[in-house]
């Protein structure tokens, strides 16, 4: 029997920095009733964790794949080996396929990816520990970045969570922008110049 409250039982919290910054992104994401995803290596699900720390997070969060393990990128994901044998997990290629994928797997419109190298070891001299590849999917254009987080394992792993909220949040403003200026454009005038 499980009782009601157990002083034992680990307990997940977010920062209230943290917490307000899913707040934009839940605002972001509702004005437009989308559904956002995440698919995760390094940060083992702490991003999806942290999302549905905040209350309400059901109505724009799809859900997620720890896809900690190289065969399940490519299993649920769609990660090509080949791109994977080319240029590792912790790649741009690599999670640009996993924003792409999982925003195929859940049908979101959004997505965050995150693949790294949190250490202490699997460090190399062209991917150091700290390294942290982020993608972003937002309606089909899918970016990454790369951000080297030269802390402990723990300390890489939260700092990446808060970038990848974060670059969300940017990836979006930065599409809700450019809809914006294609809405601003006059219509062209035909190739005579005359309406």
């Amino acid at each position: 029997m499980i009782s009601s409250a157990s002083s034992d039982l680990p307990c997940f919290t977010i920062a209230p920095a943290l917490e307000a910054r899913i707040a934009v992104l839940a605002d972001m994401l509702a004005a437009r009733g989308w559904m956002c995803a995440t698919a995760e290596s390094c940060t083992g699900g702490l991003v999806g964790a942290s999302l549905t720390a905040v209350s309400g997070a059901s109505a724009w969060y799809a859900g997620g794949v720890v896809s900690y393990a190289n065969d399940v990128k490519v299993a649920a994901l769609g990660v090509e080996p080949a791109t994977l044998a080319a240029h590792g997990a912790v790649s741009k290629p690599v999670v640009r396929q996993m924003a792409a994928g999982v925003c195929r797997l859940t049908g979101a419109r959004a997505a965050v990816s995150i693949s790294g190298i949190a250490g202490p070891s699997g460090g190399t001299p062209d991917k150091p520990v700290g390294t942290v590849w982020f993608g972003f999917a937002v309606d089909g254009i899918v970016t990454a970045r790369r951000l080297w987080i030269p802390a402990t394992r723990a300390a890489v792993r939260q700092t990446a969570v808060r970038a990848a909220v974060d670059g969300l949040i940017e990836a979006l403003a930065a599409y809700a922008d450019k809809a914006a200026m294609r809405r601003r454009q006059p219509a062209s005038l035909p190739a005579s110049g005359l309406p």
